[in-house]
């Protein structure tokens, strides 16, 4: 991975044989982002590089109410995490982000790995399965967020994966 001067490498081991390598400064999703529907309007320049692989619509839950976000806002904090500057961002929280990538593919099955953040540190990772034939995940993260997010991560993934084959 090449990376430009001044950043900061981070490894992350996910297990004995997987490590995530990631620069500190990525975008990553918010934690309190309710995503409701992937943006396809060309109004993203590079939407794969989003964290959750597209850009998305959707609510924000950083105040334990789902509430309407404007388009703005869901640009600039919900779309990326370490919102810092988000007025709606609790001072105290689990998390400040959550990170995916795929760990691997099987003909029935995508694991995807998880890493959630506070202040740019691993505070708890693992990977969660999802079986193709059933549509379920098969040990579902106990956190509704984390759960969710990978969950339009992996919609996300597919969406691309199909107009590929397509």
């Amino acid at each position: 991975m090449a990376k430009a001067q001044g950043q900061k490498l981070l490894s992350i081991h996910i297990t004995a044989r997987v490590t995530m390598a990631v620069l500190r400064e990525t975008n990553l999703a918010c934690p309190f982002f309710v995503p409701l529907e992937i943006v396809n309007d060309g109004s993203w320049p590079h939407p794969s590089r989003l964290p959750l692989g597209a850009g998305w619509t959707g609510n924000c839950r950083a105040s334990g109410q789902e509430v309407a976000a404007s388009d703005t806002h869901i640009r600039e904090f919900c779309n990326l995490g370490y919102a810092n500057a988000c007025p709606r961002l609790p001072r105290l929280r689990d998390w400040d982000a959550i990170r995916f990538s795929i760990a691997h593919v099987r003909r029935e099955q995508v694991a995807i790995c998880f890493v959630c953040e506070l202040a740019h540190a691993p505070i708890e990772h693992g990977k969660l399965t999802f079986d193709l034939a059933s549509e379920v995940w098969l040990d579902a993260h106990p956190d509704p967020r984390v759960l969710r997010l990978a969950t339009c991560y992996l919609q996300t993934y597919r969406t691309r994966r199909s107009a590929v084959l397509i």
